[in-house]
This record gives C-alpha cells, sequence and structure tokens, in this order.
C-alpha cells in the first residue's frame, strides 16, 4: 500500500478505488485479515455462574464468566440474558454481570444456549 505524500503516519482509510479500506491491515474492509484473526478468549470451555454481593452496598449481582465469545458475541449475549431475566446488567472485563439473584434462570438458558455451565460459590 503507499503512503499518502503530505501526510503524517495517518493510514488510508478510504479509497476511491476500493472503497473503506481497514486502517489496521491496509485492506479493502470486504476483504478485511484483522477481524478474522481475532482470537477468542482462553479458557477451559466452562461457563461459570455465581453471585456477588460484596463491595456493592449490599446489592446482589448474578456474574457469568469464561464465555468462550468475542467482546461483541458478550455484548450480544448480555442484552439477550438480560431481557430473559428481565432486568439490568453491564459487561466489565469480559464478565457479565445481571442485576438480581438469576443464578437458576441463567443457568437453565445457558445450558439450553448448549454451554458447558457450572455454579461457582456457594
Amino acid at each position: 500500500m503507499k503512503k499518502r505524500e503530505g501526510f503524517s503516519d495517518a493510514p488510508l482509510v478510504w479509497s476511491s478505488e476500493h472503497g473503506r479500506v481497514c486502517p489496521g491491515c491496509g485492506k479493502p474492509a470486504a476483504g478485511c485479515v484483522c477481524k478474522k484473526q481475532q482470537k477468542s478468549p482462553a479458557g477451559d470451555g466452562i461457563v461459570r455462574v455465581r453471585r456477588e454481593s460484596k463491595g456493592r452496598g449490599g446489592k446482589t449481582v448474578t456474574v457469568i464468566t469464561g464465555v468462550p465469545l468475542g467482546s461483541d458475541g458478550i455484548a450480544a449475549l448480555a442484552g439477550e440474558l438480560k431481557r430473559r431475566c428481565g432486568t439490568g446488567g453491564t459487561v466489565k472485563e469480559g464478565n457479565i454481570e445481571i442485576q438480581g439473584d438469576h443464578a437458576d434462570l441463567l443457568v437453565a438458558e445457558l445450558t439450553k444456549r448448549g454451554y458447558t455451565v457450572k455454579r461457582a460459590g456457594g
């Protein structure tokens, strides 16, 4: 790929020949190899569901760890699980946090989706 003259090291993001260009690999967006190379997080393949209340002002949350998906997949799964439980939640550092004690419901739902699930904690 040719450097643009008169510009700093800023990558090319659009070309009249190819359209959108990936700033990571420099290939046309349709043929980008960066997204294909993203690996799923390392783990043992077991999704763990636990209940936490420490450091949360007495509020209980259900934490799901070890989901073998990328960040986009985890965010989409978190949205579906929040709707299933009828409550709020978030994704922090690759873990899904659902407000309230919904561990039994989440274990059943994740098992139904084909994951190997274990209850962690008490």
